[in-house]
């Protein structure tokens, strides 16, 4: 079996997002939108699918998928979501309507915060990538919707910071990005 750590680069530039309130979608007031542009060099997407989950999962994030990201305005309350870009590129809207957009590309890594609203705006007719939450947290499937913000404000405050960084590990970029203290 090759040795995936070959395959994985230190980012060559990391993005960092805070996004507010924006009276639809919550996001999250605390920790903010990790991005890592060029985080794995993937030349065959099958043999890398299969390392990034054992990486993901060595790091404790868990219940990976493979798919793309839903078109519409979604959060998670209850678990922070990592989606690492396998194959092909997609425009994927953070934090709501009036948020940023973002080019997504095979090896580029989103880090979501519990609250952050996401959907995809477009994508290449091959865009994949892969989700993970982390260890204990099992996501919910939040719209936006009024009745829900109350409940979601105190789930996304109680969501417990991962163990580890999806991607580097314990003492990984997110570990200094996502503290509250």
């Amino acid at each position: 079996m090759k040795d995936f750590n070959s395959g994985l680069l230190l980012p060559q530039h990391t993005d960092i997002f805070l996004l507010d309130d924006d009276g639809i979608f919550l996001n999250n007031e605390l920790l903010p939108v990790v991005k890592y542009r060029h985080a794995f060099q993937i030349a065959n997407v099958d043999e890398a699918v299969v390392h990034i989950e054992a990486l993901l999962q060595q790091n404790g994030w868990h219940h990976p998928w493979r798919d793309g990201i839903f078109d519409y305005h979604h959060f998670h309350s209850t678990a922070h979501e990592v989606l690492v870009a396998c194959a092909g590129s997609a425009r994927v809207e953070l934090g709501g309507p009036n948020g940023v957009l973002e080019d997504f590309a095979s090896g580029d890594v989103l880090i979501l915060p519990a609250g952050t609203a996401h959907r995809c705006q477009q994508a290449t007719g091959d865009f994949e990538c892969i989700g993970a939450y982390p260890l204990n947290q099992m996501f919910d499937i939040c719209y936006g919707r009024t009745e829900e913000r109350a409940r979601n404000r105190a789930e996304i405050m109680n969501v417990p910071l991962p163990t580890a960084d999806p991607v580097y590990g314990p003492n990984g970029p997110l570990m200094m990005h996502w503290q509250t203290d």
